[in-house]
């Protein structure tokens, strides 16, 4: 997302599909570069009023209610050629895309929401219906198309266009009660913005994850029944149910900035059982929200602590309402009031720190309960190390050698600043708190960890900058050293995850070239990878293969029948992944 699409309010997608679709073919084919060229022209705010000055004579108006574009009619050009012109599509390409389905109405809707979650209108009649509706195929074969269309093209030829076919097929998903693969599609064009914008945040895995998860919805949830088919369609919002009283205990605050143009904060708490709930302030913005929303007053009751205040504090709670996801409810009957908190180190939150590693790692593979992907541990730092994928900070734990990487890589969150001044500190042992990757080895972005110089104390890593000053004066001396380098993966599967990446990134004809990925598939066979192998070879064969119409001559090659290769192969990958991961995080290996 460029810096100038982070002053711009969200855009729904059925509205920029809606503009980009009314242009003619010759406006069509000079949207990008008229994207391009607005990005550089000034914003300015009037209460829900943003105005862009395109040249001396023209300028556009977004009308933003809670800063959300929900109509055509709220993008206004003056210029000669409106409504049917080329800067009303510019800008609304240019803009973030509003989530499909939690597009809130007031900012006491936006601070409901959170990355993990969804809200918006209740989930249609159509979702207890034990099998897919025609009009649900119909949508679901719209995503597929145009899912198979970016694989095809790559980033570079995924421009307005081909971004607007996507929001549309969003937006009849959304209609057809498919929140799921409608937010999938909108991921994959934020994705692609980031990409062609050249983000520093664009993370190429990301947006492969995110065509894996458009494609791999859309191609099952015709033939999906029951359990499955729910899961498949996804829940438009999140129903808060009673949860009674509830002593709480704060144990740190992570910010958040999500593909979809929101920002903010989220707070983690644990009662006394070990459970985790959690309390956010997520609403349309960019990194400075993020950073500032830890400051501003939790929405629960009468209490007064800001996000930051919880995370050391305590909360007691009455007529707690909870979402199956652990986001505490903010209710007008829910009492809440300050408490004592605790320190990792005592009674009760202590308990989360006493499972072994490896347990902890094999119940975060597989729990769907909140805050089920954290891992919280001691380690011994070990230092800095280089690696093809990033710097990471190397650590011990159980006997095992983890690698932990900063959980967001944008400047504006302390994340990588903070690691760089941890990996200073060689033997130290620290209490951390962080998300498990999976990953061939064991992996671990860190969220929080105990202050160096003062156990006691923690450190909100996307938040707190630690100084010079903060660090133990006399650090212990280094315990070991400090591998270099990735060393041997104990299965290759990165020659599958490249070629897959190459795909999104440079589409179907960058595979095509004869005899490319011979070596990597006879690399995966010697290393008992057959099946791995064989989805590689296939990848290459649909990419290459074209048929001929009745007079010989080659027709265009089959995107269909590529991408559906290319899912393949990235399922199959990411099983793999998992139980790899398991096995990387068992002391013995």
């Amino acid at each position: 997302m460029s810096q100038h699409s982070r002053h711009l309010p969200a855009v729904a997608p059925a509205v920029t599909a809606e503009i980009v679709g009314a242009l003619s073919p010759r406006l069509r084919k000079r949207l990008d570069a008229a994207i391009t060229k607005i990005a550089d022209r000034p914003v300015t705010r009037d209460g829900d009023t943003v105005r862009i000055v395109v040249d001396d004579e023209t300028g556009l108006e977004l009308h933003a209610p809670a800063g959300l574009v929900a109509t055509a009619d709220a993008i206004r050009c003056g210029c000669l050629l409106a409504p049917g012109c080329l800067h009303r599509a510019a800008i609304a390409s240019a803009a973030p895309v509003a989530d499909p389905v939690a597009e809130p109405s007031s900012d006491a809707d936006a601070g409901q929401l959170s990355s993990g979650e969804d809200a918006g209108s209740p989930e249609p009649p159509e979702a207890e219906e034990s099998a897919a509706t025609p009009e649900q195929r119909a949508a679901a074969g719209h995503l597929w198309a145009a899912g198979a269309a970016v694989l095809d093209t790559g980033i570079a030829g995924a421009g307005a266009v081909l971004q607007s076919e996507l929001l549309r097929a969003a937006h009849t998903a959304k209609l057809g009660g498919m929140p799921r693969p409608a937010a999938a599609a909108v991921s994959v064009v934020t994705a692609l913005r980031s990409a062609r914008s050249a983000d520093p945040a664009h993370r190429l895995a990301d947006l492969t994850a995110a065509v894996r998860e458009l494609l791999g919805t859309a191609h099952r949830l015709p033939d999906a029944t029951g359990p499955e088919l729910a899961a498949l369609r996804g829940t438009a919002r999140q129903t808060y149910v009673p949860d009674g009283s509830l002593r709480l205990y704060g144990l740190f605050t992570e910010p958040l900035i999500t593909a979809g143009g929101y920002a903010g904060a989220t707070t983690w708490t644990a009662a006394a059982d070990g459970r985790l709930y959690t309390v956010s302030d997520i609403a349309p913005g960019g990194p400075g929200r993020a950073t500032a929303a830890a400051g501003r007053t939790v929405r629960l009751g009468d209490t007064a602590l800001t996000h930051r205040q919880l995370s050391h504090a305590g909360l007691a709670l009455s007529g707690a309402t909870v979402s199956p996801t652990g986001r505490l409810g903010a209710d007008a009957g829910v009492k809440a009031v300050q408490a004592a908190g605790a320190a990792w180190t005592d009674e009760p939150i202590a308990v989360l720190w006493a499972p072994p590693a490896a347990g902890q790692a094999a119940r975060a593979l597989h729990s769907e309960a909140p805050g089920g992907d954290l891992l919280f541990l001691d380690v011994t730092i070990l230092g800095p190390a280089r690696e093809t994928g990033g710097d990471c900070l190397l650590a011990t734990c159980d006997d095992l050698t983890l690698r932990l990487t900063a959980a967001h890589d944008h400047p504006a969150l302390a994340y990588r600043d903070n690691l760089r001044m941890l990996a200073t500190l060689p033997g130290t042992r620290l209490r951390v708190v962080g998300r498990l990757v999976p990953d061939s080895r064991p992996t671990l972005q860190l969220l929080a960890a105990a202050h160096p110089a003062d156990p006691a104390r923690r450190v909100d890593l996307g938040l707190d900058r630690l100084q010079r000053a903060d660090l133990p004066s006399a650090p212990p001396p280094s315990v070991a050293q400090v591998p270099t380098g990735r060393g041997a993966d104990p299965a290759p599967l990165h020659l599958l995850r490249r070629r897959l990446e190459q795909a999104v990134a440079a589409g179907r004809p960058f595979l095509a070239v004869p005899g490319s990925l011979s070596a990597d598939a006879g690399h995966l066979r010697r290393s008992a990878l057959s099946t791995a192998a064989e989805l590689l070879a296939e990848l290459q064969r649909t990419a290459t293969r074209r048929g001929r119409d009745p007079f010989g001559r080659l027709l265009p090659a089959d995107p269909t029948d590529f991408a559906r290769a290319w899912l393949g192969a990235a399922l199959y990958a990411e099983a793999a992944e998992t139980s790899l991961c398991a096995a990387a995080w068992q002391p013995d290996r």
